[in-house]
């Protein structure tokens, strides 16, 4: 018997930081005949393939189900609860490329599956790097570092993502190459107090398109300029709040 999947959406995502707590992924298709009728209140079966880069890439997990379809021919699942029979769910790196799942089914509820359909892993999966925070130490790790810039300098590795407050006129320089930042990381800016920030770009570095360009932060008594730079491409980068 020919059939059609109607995938309804990745519900949710359920992320644990304890080893003891696989992550899952929860799961629910309509499985329709070739005919567009449902297959309603049947015994089945569900392999679920997880492909690394491509749609034919290579199987980084594989697990089975068995259910039973409703009324309406709605089968639910929790990919990561299923009897895998290639490699491990949680090991499974979801930064290091792009993911597909592949669903195979027999409406019989045998072993005799066929592929019936394909399609990327989007935002939702990717949810579960969240994990990697199990490695992030301190009280807040989410909250950006303040760093007192009184002197000119260059861009420092420890600047990223972090805080420069400005309270003596001095210049931030953009050096090329820098491998400290990666393209969409930021940094953010505070001049106070009369305090001017300058932002060069030095050589073979360009700054909001223009190669070599250069960009200011001027308070004035009593207040604060704000501004954030933002990594755009090697040797490129944008400001914005002058």
């Amino acid at each position: 018997m020919k059939y059609i999947v109607t995938f309804i959406l990745f519900l949710a995502v359920t992320v644990s930081i304890s080893a003891q707590t696989p992550e899952k992924i929860s799961y629910q298709a309509i499985i329709r005949g070739n005919n567009n009728s449902l297959v309603a209140n049947s015994n089945i079966s569900i392999k679920i393939l997880i492909r690394q880069g491509t749609i034919t890439g290579t199987t980084v997990y594989e697990e089975t189900h068995t259910g039973t379809t409703n009324a309406s021919g709605l089968v639910s699942l929790v990919i990561g609860n299923g009897t895998p029979s290639t490699g491990s769910f949680s090991a499974i790196n979801w930064s290091q490329a792009s993911y597909f799942i592949e669903t195979q089914v027999d409406l019989t509820g045998g072993s005799n599956y066929s592929v019936i359909g394909a399609s990327q892993l989007l935002s939702v999966p990717y949810a579960l790097h969240a994990k990697t925070a199990t490695s992030i130490t301190g009280p807040n790790p989410y909250k950006a570092a303040i760093i007192p810039f009184t002197a000119s300098r260059t861009i420092a590795s420890s600047d990223v993502n972090n805080t420069i407050a400005c309270t003596a006129n001095a210049t931030l320089t953009l050096s090329s190459n820098f491998s400290s930042m990666a393209i969409g990381d930021t940094i953010n800016f505070e001049a106070h107090n009369g305090a001017t920030l300058t932002i060069n770009a030095g050589s073979g570095v360009s700054l909001n398109y223009t190669a070599g360009g250069s960009g200011q932060y001027v308070s004035t008594s009593g207040n604060v300029r704000f501004g954030m730079l933002r990594k755009t491409g090697t040797n490129a980068y944008i400001i914005s709040g002058q």
